[in-house]
């Protein structure tokens, strides 16, 4: 059930919902207006609250159905339409699909204004539930209890450990049962949360900055393998030891069990130690007969069989020989540069985060890799004339920036490089469009991939080939 928002604000009436848009939000029109509204479906046509008044566009939720699409599909999650997470649950899985072929497509050819030679298909997730291998939950005293639910003697308890509400920072939904990641997860989170509150374990007040609890980020592998991380605000050795062994004795089929001290403003662990409490301090993916070491800071993408199809769709357009120089720019822990290795000559991995390089060198190593080099640094700074000249001019770029795209010195760099073929994957096609109508003067856009790593959001991965003009 959604939350309520103040009555005063300005209903419209009999809205029919005609296309999905930015955010994966509905889009209505009234008066040449255009009307951004939330979990309703293409075919509905209902009375929309306006909660946000842009000057060309307005924001809403129904408020009345009067018709319901022949489109929509039952959500099957309780959480819905209160959890910032699945909003397309109400739409079936193939109707997703079409409008996240769609966004791509019209982002490259009305932001990019790009002409395509061929556009693949959208490549649909095996898994529709269940798919994710990394979840973060947030411990939190003030826990978003529905109006519905304020008398309720079970709901008087504030504390919670589950997901933020879309829009406020300080209050915690409780999940019950979440449908992205595999058992153990929902039963781990939902153990941890009754120990702590039989145990009177103070949670964090997200508005304050104190409390004990603070995060927990639950990690799973293809392998079969389970890393657990615990964040607490400060460091409390006997009521952190009590939590500790009883997860690693009621669980004990976690693998890697730590926990970190962080007493920042912000949750990211990227700059705090994490340290082992028992089992190892890392886990192993594996891609065809590759090995990768993932730690607690390691990114991997988080939908490890959709992953699979993603990088044998890049090394695929890649068209390596065995001949080739090949950067693998935004490398993260060296995933695409290692899955390629082996049919290139050389391949060049350039990353910000320096503990990601090192997790590159290891796998590059582990998977007895010898034709790899790995540097650290900011993209926009490293990838110079300079570096280009000293380590060779590329035949082939592979990148896979972050949501924001390309730094214009990336751009300037891969003007000046001239590799044949470019591989762009992006998770985010509309500054992909941006970066790629940059390169437009030299380079065709001969095919695009988009591939769902995401069922039931609007997130989209896209995979665009480009090729040197003559």
């Amino acid at each position: 059930m959604r939350r309520k928002y103040r009555t005063s604000h300005q209903i419209i009436e009999n809205l029919e919902i005609i296309d999905v848009g930015a955010e994966g939000k509905a889009i209505a029109r009234h008066n040449e207006m255009v009307i951004f509204v939330t979990y309703a479906v293409p075919g509905d046509v209902v009375d929309v609250q306006i909660n946000k008044k842009k000057k060309n566009y307005r924001e809403g939720f129904p408020v009345k159905f009067h018709k319901y699409s022949e489109k929509r599909t039952q959500a099957f999650c309780e959480h819905f339409g209160v959890c910032g997470g699945c909003k397309w649950q109400n739409l079936p899985y193939s109707e997703q699909l079409f409008y996240k072929q769609k966004q791509v497509n019209d982002h490259l050819t009305r932001i990019g204004k790009l002409e395509i030679e061929t556009q693949n298909p959208i490549l649909a997730s095996p898994n529709e539930k269940f798919y994710r291998n990394k979840l973060e939950f947030t411990f939190s005293n003030q826990a978003w209890i529905l109006e519905e639910e304020k008398d309720l003697p079970e709901k008087q308890n504030q504390n919670a450990l589950g997901f933020h509400i879309p829009g406020r920072f300080d209050k915690i939904l409780n999940l019950q049962n979440c449908y992205l990641q595999k058992e153990p997860s929902n039963s781990i989170r939902l153990a941890i949360k009754e120990f702590a509150e039989k145990e009177n374990l103070e949670f964090f007040d997200l508005r304050q900055n104190e409390g004990f609890l603070r995060t927990l980020i639950i990690r799973t592998s293809s392998t079969g393998e389970l890393m657990v991380i615990l964040t607490f605000y400060k460091e409390n050795k006997t009521e952190r030891i009590k939590l500790l062994e009883f997860l690693k004795q009621k669980f004990p089929q976690i693998t890697s069990l730590m926990y970190v001290i962080n007493s920042k403003a912000n949750d990211t662990i990227t700059d705090q130690e994490v340290i082992l409490y028992s089992g190892k301090d890392h886990f192993f993916e594996q891609m065809e007969d590759l090995k990768f070491k993932i730690g607690a800071k390691s990114f991997y993408q988080t939908n490890s069989e959709q992953a699979y199809e993603l990088y044998k769709k890049t090394r695929q357009m890649a068209q390596l020989t065995g001949n080739e120089i090949v950067y693998d720019l935004y490398t993260g822990t060296g995933t695409i540069a290692n899955f390629v290795a082996r049919n290139a000559h050389k391949v060049i991995g350039i990353e910000y985060v320096p503990e990601a390089i090192e997790d590159a060198k290891i796998n590059s190593e582990l998977n007895q890799i010898k034709n790899t080099r790995f540097f650290a640094g900011d993209l926009k700074d490293v990838f110079t004339k300079e570096f280009i000249n000293a380590n060779g001019k590329p035949d082939v770029v592979i990148l896979d920036p972050p949501r924001a795209g390309m730094h214009p010195n990336v751009i300037t760099g891969l003007l000046y490089a001239k590799p044949k073929r470019i591989v762009y994957v992006s998770c985010n096609p509309a500054t992909q469009a941006r970066d790629l109508a940059l390169l437009n003067d030299a380079y065709l856009v001969k095919e695009t991939q988009p591939v769902d790593m995401f069922p039931h959001t609007h997130h989209v991965e896209n995979i665009v080939l480009l090729e040197k003009k003559m």
